[in-house]
């Protein structure tokens, strides 16, 4: 592994960010032309299909691929063990989905949703044999060229899904796009990275690694079962065009703040996991994360949700317009993320699945109260709910690292409010341009640039930290590609 400091960490985080922002486009533009296409009905047909599956994709990882991650000295029998173990569960859930999925379409009443769920369930095969060599590819710090090798992958899907869409597949577009891209990826890791399993199972190290590994994946279950439940709720308490709105409201955000919280997750873990045993530069590494994302995030949230009409208006028409204060309040809870994330990582590198386990239970039960209280309320409170719960979450998510890193909440607050604030007056500030531009093209590209200017201006008259963080950061990766 390459030696671990903030730059290399940086450096990764920037090619992950790439390589999952470049799949996702591919993911979101075809949804686009699916949402322009489609009723807002059909749309939440494929909404609870993609719940039912994000549940089951926790258990591809089963918390092992993070353990193979965390554990200081790996060898090829822990990686095989844990390839044999997630290759066989995830046909036996394959199994169990492709039996169950006439009953989920008699529950919702719709029986496009048996064969839907069928061919979309094929995608846990083919991610259970790639799980462990994206856990090789963490570690070993390879992000720059996971991004050159997929990119190949993210064309092929996303002329088989624009392809399928003009067919007039409808529906079935996004599931194509969906599965070339996860066979594709399947494909490619394979030859780039120098691992190759072999049919061999260890039982002692299976065991020492789901020591670790199960509680982060009861954790992951709890997490990902709370999300798409709700979801699940909304179509069912509600309709599915309730939920195509919620879930759309989503997207646009979801697009950044997954991709961001991946190339977080994706290097941070495998960089802290190294440095275990100092934790002074746990520390370091971790509020440089935690700075240099909220730094970056909260103006993109921020922005999206001042341009969230015309943004709704130009990309998916009129018709979806009621899925826009759904966006402006999930920007908002998605803000926080990296706050969270960043405590969450350093709490796992530090070995503690079994106090990451109790803060998910503990916020769960925080959040399960709010939902309760809000599902009777309206689709709106439910939104509502999940802010205040992200809320909650950053002081619950912070606590154990008052004592682990000696870094409180009163700090982290200090790290992260000031990228807040100069994003809040900036979104207020592009937002009165609505009031004088009504061409929503026009209108879009004087709120992004404007908007971009005063973030840009802000950070340089206030002395901002991140951004001459990464202004450096950047003139030096520059003058490293002169030299060579």
């Amino acid at each position: 592994m390459a030696k671990i400091n903030a730059s290399v960490v940086t450096s990764n985080m920037m090619w992950r960010f790439l390589e999952r922002i470049g799949a996702q486009l591919v993911s979101f533009g075809v949804s686009i032309l699916l949402a322009r296409l489609l009723d807002p009905n059909d749309y939440g047909v494929v909404a609870i299909v993609l719940s039912i599956m994000a549940i089951l994709q926790i258990f591809v990882d089963s918390g092992l691929g993070n353990a193979l991650i965390q554990k200081k000295d790996v060898d090829n029998d822990d990686y095989s063990t844990v390839f044999v173990f997630n290759t066989l569960m995830c046909f036996g859930l394959y199994a169990a989905l492709f039996f169950a999925a006439p009953l989920v379409a008699r529950i919702y009443e719709i029986p496009q949703l048996t064969a839907l769920i069928r061919v979309l369930g094929i995608n846990l095969i083919v991610s259970g044999v790639r799980n462990v060599q994206q856990a090789y590819v963490s570690r070993n710090m390879m992000m720059k060229k996971f991004f050159f090798a997929t990119l190949g992958g993210t064309i092929i899907s996303a002329i088989a899904g624009v392809l399928a869409a003009f067919l007039g597949c409808g529906v079935w577009a996004l599931v194509i796009q969906s599965l070339v891209n996860a066979i594709v990826g399947l494909v490619v890791l394979w030859f780039i990275v120098d691992w190759k399993p072999k049919w061999s199972f260890s039982l002692e190290r299976f065991k020492r690694l789901f020591g670790f590994g199960w509680k982060l994946l009861f954790s992951a279950l709890l997490d990902t079962g709370y999300n798409e439940m709700t979801n699940l709720l909304i179509g069912g308490v509600y309709s599915s065009k309730d939920l195509a709105y919620y879930t759309k409201g989503q997207q646009i955000p979801n697009l950044v703040v997954m991709n961001v919280n991946t190339s977080i997750t994706s290097v941070l873990f495998p960089a802290l996991s190294e440095l275990q045993d100092d934790p002074e530069m746990v520390k370091k590494l971790t509020r440089r994360s935690m700075k240099t994302c909220s730094y970056i995030m909260w103006p993109m949230m921020l922005g999206l949700a001042a341009c969230a009409e015309p943004l709704i208006r130009l990309l998916l028409t009129e018709k979806w317009l009621p899925a826009v204060p759904y966006m402006q309040i999930i920007c908002l809870t998605f803000g926080m993320f990296p706050i969270n994330v960043s405590n969450l990582e350093a709490i796992k590198a530090m070995g503690r699945s079994d106090l990451f386990l109790k803060l998910e239970i503990v916020k769960k039960i925080v959040a399960l109260s709010l939902l309760v209280v809000a599902l009777p309320q309206g689709v709106m409170a439910v939104a509502l709910s999940s802010l205040i719960s992200t809320v909650i979450s950053t002081v619950i998510n912070s606590f154990p690292n008052w004592k682990l890193l000696r870094y409180s909440y009163f700090e982290q607050m200090k790290d992260v409010l000031p990228p807040f604030l100069l994003s809040a007056c900036m979104a207020a500030a592009v937002m009165q341009f609505s009031h004088i531009i009504t061409n929503d093209i026009l209108l879009l590209c004087v709120q992004v640039i404007s908007g971009v200017v005063i973030y840009v201006l802000g950070s340089w008259v206030f002395r901002m930290d991140s951004f001459k963080y990464l202004l450096n950061f950047a003139k030096s990766t520059v003058l490293s590609k002169i030299k060579k």
